[in-house]
């Protein structure tokens, strides 16, 4: 085992003062493979990222949980458009008779929204996102208060005028202040702030909070149409514990084809949603851009790759009189080659390292930029690592073995 070791470690030494020595030719060699291991690292970091910000975000509207809607959010090209446009949009007496009647749903909330401005005294905020929910939101939606509470009992059933700001509408009205119990005014409407939403961040799929007004649905009802499209109404529904969502959906079924007076031949005119149907088409999606960056990734590690090998065939010309005094001198046939596949992987990791660093500062600068949380994750590491020293191997293993063979008294008679 010493004896391996220190032939590795001799390896390692001739094979970093050739580099060393041959300062343009490595640099040259390098940028396939570090070009090559940016590319394929840099797709899987930011398809990561982005997948890491939608999962969560997805996440974030609750688990369990069915979304009944008009329209549905994935369905085949063939069936006809106007059958959905044709269908009723949710209302708030069939989220009370489905709470009233569900005996699987542990939550049933409903939830409309829409764009308005909101003003407090010379400050003011365009196209907030104004969302109108009935009472059970908290325990469908998963978010925090940073300020002040939610909504009580009584606040919702009569729909008295209180809402809860998001972040981002806080700091634009009141700088730094805090809103509680301040008055804003909200489409003609002075409403007392009881409560502030905890910074979320930028959200991929429209649930972050930060720039949300949540009023409810009941003092909703009063100054805006509900069952309008452009409101978006929807009822969600949250199964108890143990209840599957087909279990769910099956009894959510029964009782709106009941509320709707549907014909048993009649088809169901509203659309039973889950996140899983979201999270199918991410994956999708990111398996789309996974296989696009192998593909050009790879075109650029096989340049790289065939850089490195010819490289090493040159430099086996170079050094074939030192390989012949070596050869002379004793050295084993598996130095000679362990030195020159020891140069070609190292050669190949250094092109992956800076093709890393490249990444890493990336990443540094979009998390700053643009306010989205992205990493190098240990796994991308090694998988780059991993790429790098297999090209590296595949790239000097036939200049390592012609090497190895060399005739000692021809190699020292090469000129």
């Amino acid at each position: 085992m010493r004896v391996l070791f220190n032939l590795i470690r001799e390896s390692f030494r001739f094979a970093l003062t050739s580099l060393v020595a041959n300062k343009l030719r490595t640099f040259l060699s390098l940028l396939g493979i570090t070009i090559g291991i940016f590319t394929i690292t840099s797709v899987f970091t930011v398809t990561d990222g982005l997948e890491s910000n939608i999962r969560s975000s997805i996440q974030s509207l609750g688990e369990n949980v069915l979304f009944v809607q008009k329209w549905p959010w994935a369905f085949g090209g063939d069936y006809p458009w106007w059958k959905y446009l044709n269908r009723p949009q949710p209302s708030l007496k069939e989220e009370a008779a489905i709470r009233h009647r569900s005996q699987l749903a542990r939550a049933v909330v409903f939830v409309a929204g829409t764009q308005r401005t909101i003003k407090y005294q010379n400050n003011s905020v365009e196209n907030a996102e104004v969302t109108a929910a009935s009472h059970d939101y908290q325990e469908v939606k998963s978010f925090d208060l940073q300020d002040g509470r939610y909504f009580t009992d009584d606040e919702s059933a009569a729909g008295r005028p209180v809402c809860i700001l998001g972040a981002s509408i806080c700091e634009s009205l009141f700088n730094g202040l805090s809103p509680i119990n301040k008055r804003v005014s909200l489409m003609g409407r002075r409403m007392r702030v009881v409560g502030v939403f905890s910074p979320e961040g930028t959200s991929l799929v429209g649930s972050s909070n930060d720039n949300t007004i949540l009023i409810p649905a009941t003092l909703a009802r009063s100054i805006l149409d509900l069952r309008s499209d452009r409101m978006n109404p929807a009822i969600w529904v949250k199964a108890r514990p143990g209840v599957s969502n087909a279990e769910l959906g099956n009894e959510l079924t029964g009782i709106l084809r009941s509320l709707r007076k549907l014909h048993p031949s009649e088809e169901d005119d509203f659309a039973l949603n889950e996140t899983v149907m979201l999270s199918q088409g991410f994956d999708g999606l990111f398996s789309v851009i996974s296989l696009t960056g192998w593909i050009i990734g790879m075109f650029s590690i096989i340049v790289g790759g065939f850089g490195i090998a010819n490289i090493m065939f040159v430099s086996v010309r170079e050094r074939t009189p030192q390989i012949g005094i070596q050869k002379a001198l004793g050295a084993k046939r598996a130095f000679i080659l362990l030195q020159f596949l020891i140069e070609s992987v190292v050669l190949s990791l250094v092109g992956g390292i800076l093709g890393l660093g490249f990444i890493f500062i990336g990443t540094l600068l979009a998390s700053g930029i643009f306010d989205f949380d992205i990493g190098l994750t240990w796994y991308n590491i090694g998988l780059a690592l991993f790429i790098s020293t297999l090209i590296g191997l595949i790239s000097g293993i036939v200049p390592s073995l012609m090497a190895s063979r060399l005739d000692p008294v021809e190699a020292m008679r090469y000129s």
